[in-house]
């Protein structure tokens, strides 16, 4: 999607080492699904920063997955450049980016598919997530409060 990228805080440079990216201002809004110091973004760039596991949510986690992706909507309709990322820029990254999808009318097995071909087959690997997505997020969330 024009002006959307999925990453993370690290990525295999040129001679196949580990770098660890770090965001300036090439984008206009960067949402961060863990917080590691001195990756940035510069100062005055829109910065959310929403720490979840790759692993079971609960309802309050779901309700920020479900506002960040909103902000991602709110920032394409707006033409602005989005980076969602987490650690490795495959499952948290990966849920926002197909809830804003879905937002914006893909079904979540087309999202599912869009993400994984073009970010990589590993993407939504987490079977939860994708659980998730298919019964519908705020779905989900409901589900995970009423079992607390």
């Amino acid at each position: 999607m024009p002006g959307l990228w999925m990453g993370g805080h690290q990525f295999r440079g040129r001679a196949g080492q580990l770098e660890f990216a770090v965001v300036r201002d090439e984008f206009d809004l960067v949402q961060s699904l863990l917080r590691l110091p001195g990756h940035g973004p510069e100062q005055g760039v829109e910065h959310h920063v929403w720490p979840i596991p790759d692993g079971p949510l609960d309802g309050t986690q779901l309700a920020g997955v479900i506002r960040l992706a909103d902000a991602v909507t709110e920032a394409l309709d707006a033409d602005r450049r989005v980076l969602v990322r987490c650690y490795h820029g495959y499952n948290r990254s990966g849920l926002v980016v197909a809830q804003a999808l879905i937002r914006r009318g893909h079904s979540p097995d087309r999202a599912i598919r869009l993400i994984r071909s073009r970010r990589s087959p590993w993407a939504l690997h987490n079977e939860l997530f994708v659980d998730y997505l298919r019964a519908g997020l705020p779905v989900a969330r409901l589900l995970e409060e009423l079992a607390e």
